[in-house]
């Protein structure tokens, strides 16, 4: 931490918490992950072709998946009763505002986190897994951007461990990584004792810079070649995680990544219209299915509650 010594306390130790939470992260994605099939003979040509020294890593609310996951998370907990009506609204609106603005919003991200360590607090984490899957089944399967998908099929089948980098609680982005049948994922860290969830977390959520630690970290303990590696992500918010690899793609970005990946040359590629960037670079994949109505159908369900 020597190295942090010229910035002020304040930055010295919101930095301090980015690369412990980037480090946890990695730790935990690494105890999770699948072992990768070893490469077929005939190698597709997309997008690198069979490097042990690359990897992939995709951003997942918008970038892999339509919305967030914590919202869609949220709305299964609610349904099992682990929270009030006027809670699902709360998580309801920030869904839409995510919608409507396709940004991430830094407050609504805040409250969301305190939610959602208020709510697990006590709970075994086990329990949380095992409700993960039932969860990824009812909200998240049919909200999977195909061509994202797509994309990072192609990193698998030239032999590369692909990883989801999320804000998500870990445990959830675990169950969605397994399912797709990624390598594994890197999210957010909540503290547990003895399989018990305590109500913090360890470091501070995976988001902006801390993801960018978090990738640096694994590549470190998985030897990989940071230059050789591919990013995928929807927000400027990951322009750190972006900057760090030598294949950046800006996929279904927000106005300030848009700007940012036309500056500095990046594949763009929106699946949100069916229209292609200006430079794509990269094939089409299969048809993308209409935006799903996650948030009409919770206020709709809040309403006949009442």
């Amino acid at each position: 931490m020597a190295a942090l010594g010229w910035l002020t306390p304040r930055r010295r130790s919101a930095t301090a918490r980015s690369v412990l939470a980037g480090e946890a992260s990695a730790e935990a994605a690494r105890k999770s992950a699948r072992n990768t099939p070893e490469p077929e003979a005939a190698e597709p040509e997309f997008p690198v072709l069979g490097d042990d020294r690359a990897a992939a890593f995709f951003d997942l609310d918008n970038t892999v998946m339509q919305g967030a996951a914590l919202f869609h998370f949220g709305r299964g907990l609610y349904k099992r009763k682990f929270f009030e009506t006027r809670d699902l609204v709360k998580f309801a609106w920030q869904q839409a505002w995510f919608r409507l603005a396709g940004v991430e919003d830094p407050e609504h991200m805040q409250d969301a986190r305190d939610s959602a360590l208020s709510i697990v607090k006590g709970h075994r984490v086990a329990e949380l897994e095992t409700i993960g899957e039932e969860i990824y089944d009812e909200y998240m399967a049919d909200r999977i951007w195909p061509g994202t998908r797509a994309l990072a099929q192609a990193h698998l089948d030239a032999g590369q461990k692909v990883w989801l980098v999320t804000a998500a609680p870990v445990e959830i982005a675990q169950v969605i990584a397994r399912r797709l049948g990624l390598t594994g994922a890197l999210g957010t860290v909540a503290e547990s004792v003895d399989g018990v969830y305590t109500g913090r977390l360890v470091g501070e959520p995976l988001h902006g810079p801390a993801k960018a630690e978090a990738v640096r970290a694994l590549a470190v303990a998985e030897d990989l070649d940071l230059s050789r590696c591919a990013a995928y992500s929807d927000s400027h918010n990951d322009i750190p995680m972006l900057s760090l690899v030598g294949h950046p793609y800006a996929i279904n970005p927000d106005a300030k990544l848009r700007k940012h990946a036309r500056d500095k040359d990046w594949r763009l590629r929106d699946y949100r219209t069916g229209r292609k960037a200006a430079k794509v670079g990269i094939p089409a994949a299969a048809g993308v299915g209409a935006v799903a109505g996650g948030t009409a159908a919770a206020i709709a369900l809040t309403r006949r509650r009442r």
